[in-house]
């Protein structure tokens, strides 16, 4: 039985494995440029984000109906739960889909088919957030808030993820206001690619309630003894950031420094399908590379029920941390 956690920095499209990407190819009559699954296995070699982007968006092409997206999330939710996974919540980048002509309520439709009966195929409860991508203009991100004004009863949060660098947060201060004012929850890409001054930017210009890997606030003391006394939580992907180069090796990673800093870190898979681990293979990783003792990763588990958005649901977040504290390994 592994080891209770959250799951908090995971897009849903960065989970379709080959074998299912050919799947909803077929269905779908869309033509991947790969011969065969071991050759699109092959194609999934980075020697950066953007590199790694080009390829994820040409992949969404297999993605084009409700069941599509409810196929793609219920592969994710039972490999998840494999690796004990109990809470997970779920970026999606609308726009990705809005450019190819998908709906956005073929989306969160699609995805909420699988996510409305999570708890009970799966055991995991789930929250959605909604990405802007960066890359794109502050306008389609507003656009795309606009068409998700609908189906807000799914979606708990919006969330700033794509190439980072080059696209700081201030770009994004008027769709963050608008969806503050919506009542929606708030996170952001920042601290990655980009430098230390964008977490600064996420948190005072964006009012971010967490940081999506912020791996460089190191290079900040301030921002650190900030981040610390704030109790801002960093969602960091280690496996993530070895395959994309932000970290050469993973024995290199600062996880253990930023934990001894007193950062609320979380380990999560970002896109375990082309990073090479879902949420307890990065556990697991960590836990070999860094040495991490058993209590090092009960702290670990237990910042990722405590940086969920569960603030409705507290007699849950109890529960789930009722589990991390009992877990014998």
């Amino acid at each position: 039985m592994p080891l209770p956690k959250a799951e908090l920095h995971l897009h849903i499209e960065g989970t379709l494995e080959p074998e299912l990407a050919f799947e909803l190819a077929a269905r779908n009559g869309v033509e991947l440029p790969y011969e065969d699954t071991e050759a699109l296995r092959r194609a999934y070699s980075f020697d950066d984000l953007q590199s790694f982007l080009d390829l994820y968006y040409e992949l969404t092409a297999v993605l084009r109906t409700e069941q599509d997206f409810a196929d793609l999330a219920n592969a994710y939710l039972a490999r998840a739960a494999a690796q004990g996974v109990r809470h997970a919540e779920i970026f999606f980048d609308p726009q990705a889909h809005l450019a190819r002509g998908v709906g956005m309520g073929t989306v969160v439709e699609g995805l909420w088919r699988a996510l409305g009966r999570s708890e009970e195929d799966h055991g995991v409860s789930t929250r959605l957030i909604m990405c802007f991508l960066r890359d794109e203009s502050a306008e389609s991100a507003t656009a795309a808030l606009e068409a998700a004004k609908p189906y807000l009863h799914r979606i708990t949060g919006v969330g700033l993820d794509s190439a980072e660098v080059g696209h700081p947060p201030v770009k994004f201060r008027e769709v963050y206001e608008a969806a503050a004012g919506l009542g929606l929850r708030r996170v952001a890409h920042a601290g990655e690619e980009g430098p230390p001054e964008y977490i600064t930017e996420a948190l005072d210009v964006l009012g971010v309630e967490r940081v999506d890997h912020g791996l460089r606030c190191m290079e900040d003391p301030e921002l650190v003894a900030r981040l610390v006394r704030d109790r801002v939580p960093l969602t960091l992907c280690p496996l993530s950031n070895v395959r994309l180069r932000a970290v050469a090796a993973l024995a290199e990673h600062p996880l253990p420094a930023m934990l001894d800093a007193g950062l609320l870190c979380t380990v999560n898979s970002d896109d375990p399908a082309y990073f090479g681990g879902y949420a307890g293979d990065n556990f697991d990783a960590v836990r070999r590379a860094l040495h991490l003792t058993d209590e090092r990763l009960r702290e670990l588990a237990r910042n990722s029920f405590l940086a969920s958005f569960l603030d409705d649901d507290e007699e849950r977040r109890a529960r789930y941390l009722a589990e991390v504290e009992a877990y014998r390994f």
